[in-house]
């Protein structure tokens, strides 16, 4: 019991730090698109956690375990680093540099689009964006790439927990897959997605006149509703303008087609805002008569 915890507050010592380091600036796990990275997220995680094996174990051997002896032997504490531990490291980092590979490939082509994300008040970025796509929709890919790891390191910390003494667990060598296929399947989808045009944000002024921002917008064609609307594409940013009919109120749906994708439907329901009063000159007041 006194191993276990000990672990746990070396665990809490070395995770603690790094968890409060990301969220206050999580730009350390931010992709070349300013979002969260499922891939560089996951491979901190692996990392974290076999550093925290192998001082844990350090620390038992050179303690409890009676010294540099512990460590020697066939079965020793250390033995299923290579055959079990390594493969599960070695999967998301291979994940890690094919996505960052690939997508900059496609984005260099203009293949992808990655367009970059409204900044936040705090400078945080929530945590949803491990599993979504760049429009914020739930990727089912990503969300079983995260689950997984998720579950398997609870089994790694759990397993070690039970008997530290025993050193590294002698999980089942297959475990690997439940990091190594996900990974896998994970890049994969990186190479098959297709480039379609993004949507981030759209806004109504009060004249009717709609912005849509994003990425991918080439050629573009705007429809609400699927009600295809005239829009203007500003050359610097990409941004598209354009006149809403009268009766177009929110809540409205937006997509954008380019090349003959089309984007995931942005669902507008921000009520337009009011337009700016207009400014008056001060005039001075009419002189009072004297009593």
């Amino acid at each position: 019991m006194t191993s276990a915890l000990f672990a746990l507050a070396l665990l809490a010592a070395l995770a603690g730090p790094v968890a409060l380091r990301l969220y206050r600036r999580p730009d350390f796990v931010t992709g070349r698109d300013g979002r969260l990275s499922t891939s560089t997220t996951l491979a901190l995680a692996w990392t974290v956690i076999l550093v925290w094996l192998l001082l844990a174990v350090l620390g038992y051997g050179l303690t409890a375990g009676g010294g540099i002896d512990w460590f020697r032997g066939e079965h020793g504490p250390l033995s299923a680093l290579t055959r079990v531990y390594l493969p599960l490291l070695g999967g998301p980092y291979l994940a890690l540099i094919g996505a960052k590979t690939v997508v900059g490939l496609r984005v260099e082509h203009g293949t992808l689009a990655k367009p970059a994300p409204k900044p936040t008040a705090t400078g945080r970025r929530p945590l949803r964006e491990l599993i979504a796509n760049d429009s914020g929709r739930t990727d089912l890919v990503d969300l079983q790439y995260v689950a997984l790891s998720a579950v398997t390191m609870l089994y790694v910390v759990l397993f070690f927990l039970s008997d530290v003494g025993a050193g590294l667990p002698e999980l089942p060598a297959e475990i690997w897959a439940l990091t190594g296929a996900p990974a896998g399947a994970y890049l994969v989808n990186k190479m098959a997605t297709r480039g379609n045009p993004v949507i981030t944000h759209t806004a109504v002024t009060g004249d009717g006149l709609l912005t849509v921002e994003g990425g991918g917008f080439t050629d573009p064609r705007l429809t609400v509703d699927d009600t295809p609307l005239p829009a203007v594409q500003d050359p610097a940013t990409g941004t598209l303008t354009a006149t809403l009919p009268p009766d177009a109120k929110p809540p409205f749906t937006v997509v954008v087609t380019s090349r003959g994708l089309r984007s995931d439907p942005y669902r507008h329901t921000t009520a337009p805002a009011a337009p700016a009063a207009p400014e008056t000159p001060d005039t001075p007041s009419a002189p009072q008569p004297a009593p």
